[in-house]
């Protein structure tokens, strides 16, 4: 497995932010590696200051599970398997739309991870940077 370089990296958040800009809300993006650690990071002019670490968050959610963080957030609701999962790995587990892990050969070897707007508008930015990859 060959996790995302930082040549890659900067594509897959050059096409998120292209699709940031094309709905109109700065966000901020991030990549990491299939260690989950990260690899490069964007914050969009105007982007929240808050969501740094959402999207840093999301990205890693993303990899550890090996799942899109909005999938993990239907199963983490109260009855569901996955209820409380987001209090684990110190609280860095985000259940909310905008992860999503990135494939090679078949094979998970990182993720995206956005944040700034709405749950739909950070899994469209989200998209369109895997996409990217």
């Amino acid at each position: 497995m060959t996790s995302p370089s930082l040549s890659e990296a900067r594509d897959i958040i050059a096409a998120a932010e292209k699709r940031a800009a094309e709905i109109g809300q700065p966000m901020n993006i991030a990549v990491v590696d299939e260690g989950g650690n990260l690899v490069s990071h964007a914050r969009m002019d105007g982007a929240w200051i808050g969501s740094v670490d959402i999207s840093i968050n999301k990205a890693f959610t993303s990899r550890a599970f090996n799942i899109q963080t909005k999938d993990l957030g239907d199963n983490s609701q109260p009855g569901n398997q996955f209820y409380g999962i987001h209090a684990s790995n110190q609280g860095r587990i985000m259940i909310f739309a905008g992860g999503i892990p990135l494939t090679r050969d078949g094979q998970v070897v990182g993720a995206i991870g956005v944040s700034g707007g709405s749950g739909d508008q950070d899994q469209t930015v989200a998209e369109a940077g895997a996409a990217a990859f």
